[in-house]
């Protein structure tokens, strides 16, 4: 269990959620610290998540950093992402036959499962809402398949990538024989 500023919000995810801001800014820690009336090894230990902050302190540092409360004290939720076959940040090989395309890398802390999915056309497979936090990743392998949140699925074809909350209704819909795909759930 995180430790928590006066019981509330985790500690960690408003240590993340100030230096996301900051470097969001571009402002140094001197100058977030000046801007809000604080110390900055008060703001060092709140971004290193030792600090124990004051409501005041995080509204502070919300006016310096111009974010709404909510943006400091709750976890970042994830969009939906779509990486399309043949898009995306591409490193090829010197030598070889060989591309690799970055999806998702792996936040700090982040711990992941990953899936086979093999599905069929029919009845659509419809996902209630998992534990708080999750995201999933899917690379479609073959076939054709309707996959996201329930109020915007998105149509997907071999190679594509989508990412979307897991922590919402979603769906997976085989729409050719033989779908399948790769699926990272991450939990944070």
């Amino acid at each position: 269990m995180s430790p928590t500023a006066s019981d509330g919000a985790p500690l960690d995810v408003i240590a993340m959620s100030l230096r996301r801001e900051r470097a969001r800014t571009g402002l140094s820690l001197t100058e977030v610290a000046k801007r809000a009336g604080i110390a900055k090894s008060t703001l060092s230990q709140l971004e290193s998540g030792t600090g124990n902050p004051s409501v005041e302190t995080i509204w502070a540092l919300c006016v310096a950093l111009d974010v709404p409360f909510s943006r400091v004290v709750e976890p970042e939720r994830p969009r939906v992402q779509v990486i399309r076959s043949g898009s995306g940040p591409t490193v090829f090989a010197e030598h070889a036959d060989y591309a690799c395309t970055l999806l998702s890398s792996c936040p700090p802390g982040a711990r992941r499962d990953v899936y086979l999915i093999r599905a069929e056309p029919g009845k659509p497979r419809l996902s209630d809402p998992h534990m708080s936090g999750i995201v999933e990743h899917i690379v479609l392998s073959a076939g054709r398949a309707k996959v996201g949140p329930l109020d915007e699925p998105v149509e997907l074809l071999p190679g594509d990538y989508i990412c979307y909350p897991g922590d919402v209704p979603h769906i997976f819909e085989a729409l050719e024989p033989g779908t399948y795909g790769v699926e990272i759930a991450e939990y944070t």
